[in-house]
């Protein structure tokens, strides 16, 4: 039997509370059935392409992106997916890549047909796509922001002011309850890393100054048009520390970069509780996307400092805090973005930012850019 006190009990009370005052949090009918998801393809252990797509998407479907991104030939390479005991299934091309029978203890890996289904090597295919073309350097800057924010708008406007109480209160809870949320986490994250990749992954020195100055250009552009958590995905990208060593890349940045650039980076210094990234985002009218990180790091501290319940009854003035943290992502969501179809030339913009590299081990990051430029 659950004791009537159990933190087990108190929580499903606490939700109870919430659920009851219906002008607190919007209405949990309101919440958008889950079309879309997240599917990483691995091509290493260390490196993925990360697909936003239909759950129904076809393992063809998927394959022709991913050749598409590694520049690959997709008549030559199979999905597999790879249990942590070693486990390996070929997937089919009519299959549905996403299937509910699928093992959540599994990877899906790309692997080539032509080698017997065997895998990429890391080291050959991080040197083959050390050797391509930077295609990112041929698009408009302001069309690849537009992009990241018509993406992260999709997800922010898709979370529910409950996923907020549910990640916060509900930290082994069921990750249903959370699914919109930790998509755009998972996304600030990955467009992190993928600032870290596409420049890491330039071997040569003119691009990569190139594309530092693009990525600067393209985090200014997510601030004016009030997209907070690309803008700090991008700078924490330029910050990463196998990024920041390349001295080569940063001492050929024209100074009006690095103004721009020391300029936008003083918007994420945490000191003040992060003052400066608060009182800017205050003055920006809706609609606007917050730096989500942030505003889970103010609900989680009202929570931990506040006790739940005094006396064994509910502590409303804690909630009424909670309450107030969470409701501003509805003044966030007063107004829509525009909805207008993307133009023909941002076509390829899209596609690039919707599907993105990304390497997510800092070893491997590190050994490119010490590749690339050596200690001396």
């Amino acid at each position: 039997t659950v004791d009537e006190y159990s933190p087990h009990r108190k929580n499903r009370a606490l939700f109870h509370q919430f659920s009851l005052k219906e002008n607190w949090l919007q209405h949990r009918g309101n919440v958008n059935e889950i079309e879309d998801i997240f599917c990483l393809i691995y091509i290493t252990d260390h490196a993925y392409v990360s697909i936003r797509t239909k759950v129904s998407s076809t393992v063809q479907d998927i394959l022709k992106i991913v050749a598409e991104r590694i520049q690959h030939a997709e008549e030559d390479l199979a999905l597999v997916t790879v249990t942590f005991s070693g486990e390996k299934h070929e997937l089919l091309p009519t299959e549905m890549a996403l299937s509910k029978s699928l093992e959540s203890s599994s990877r899906i890996y790309t692997y080539r047909k032509s080698e017997t289904l065997n895998p990429f090597a890391e080291n050959d295919l991080l040197e083959s796509l050390q050797s391509r073309s930077v295609r990112i350097l041929g698009m408009n800057t302001w069309d690849l922001a537009l992009e990241l924010t018509s993406f992260d708008w999709s997800l922010f406007n898709s979370i529910h002011e409950q996923e907020l109480i549910y990640f916060t209160f509900s930290r082994q809870g069921k990750s249903e309850n959370t699914l919109n949320l930790s998509f755009l986490l998972q996304r600030c994250n990955e467009v992190q890393l993928w600032v870290a990749t596409e420049i890491l992954l330039c071997s040569q020195l003119g691009k990569r100054v190139q594309l530092v100055k693009k990525f600067i250009k393209i985090a200014a552009h997510c601030k004016a048009q009030r997209n907070l958590n690309s803008f700090f995905a991008i700078i924490m990208g330029l910050n990463t520390a196998s990024v920041c060593r390349l001295s080569q890349t940063w001492e050929k940045i024209p100074g009006k970069f690095k103004k721009l650039f020391s300029e936008l980076e003083s918007l994420t210094d945490p000191s003040l509780n992060h003052k400066a990234y608060r009182d800017t985002f205050k003055k920006m009218k809706p609609p606007k996307i917050p730096f989500m990180p942030l505003l889970l790091k103010d609900v989680t501290f009202i929570h931990e400092g506040n006790k739940t319940f005094l006396d064994n009854l509910v502590n409303f003035e804690k909630l009424h805090m909670i309450a107030d943290t969470v409701r501003s992502l509805r003044y966030c969501r007063n107004n829509q973005f525009g909805n207008d179809m993307p133009q023909k030339e941002r076509q390829e913009a899209r596609f690039y930012t919707h599907n993105l590299l990304v390497i997510d081990n800092q070893q491997t990051l590190f050994e490119l850019s010490h590749r690339i430029e050596p200690r001396v």
